[in-house]
């Protein structure tokens, strides 16, 4: 899976980039869609870190077929007395669910859900689903909260690379500095 490990740092590189791009920005405008950018495509990012390390786990011989259908987002059903993933299924599961099945089933230590970054992880999903499922009231995004919301998506990312592999997140030093120049 290195190909998918390689793409979700890439988009978490550009994520980063529209972030400083926002900030570099001085039409109220381009800085919104810079911001827009950087928080939804972080979030991007994060899944697909997040299911880049779902299918690391995937290999794994002793996974309980509703393991196995909850890290592939698939439907489990019981079938002839039992569990069966059907592959073409898809079912989705809360992201939040997934983190925490992920840590406390191949770690054995569970995700701190009282540590800062857990809070700013969810304030940013609030933020990203603002965005994506608008009411009568449009979101405003600021440059603090896009920033805090990649912040906590580093973050956690890096306590479940600790927690998982026993090595950080290669972007976990630079924080949302990104090395792209676009």
């Amino acid at each position: 899976m290195a190909a998918l490990d390689a793409f979700a740092s890439t988009l978490l590189e550009e994520a980063k980039r529209f972030l400083e791009k926002a900030c570099e920005s001085t039409e109220s405008h381009s800085r919104d869609a810079y911001l827009h950018s950087a928080l939804l495509l972080g979030f991007v990012a994060f899944e697909a870190h997040v299911n880049a390390i779902s299918d690391d786990f995937l290999s794994s011989d002793d996974l309980h077929p509703c393991e196995r259908g909850l890290l592939a987002e698939q439907a489990v059903e019981l079938s002839d007395g039992g569990f069966e993933v059907k592959k073409k299924t898809l079912k989705m599961q809360r992201l939040e669910d997934r983190i925490q099945f992920l840590c406390r089933r191949f770690s054995k230590k569970p995700i701190d859900r009282k540590e800062p970054y857990w809070s700013q992880f969810i304030e940013a999903s609030r933020l990203r689903n603002s965005l994506t499922h608008p009411k009568e009231e449009l979101p405003t995004v600021s440059e603090a909260a896009v920033r805090r919301g990649l912040t906590a998506l580093i973050e956690l990312l890096n306590v479940m690379y600790l927690s998982l592999y026993k090595k950080g997140l290669p972007a976990y030093k630079r924080g949302t500095e990104s090395r792209l120049s676009f």
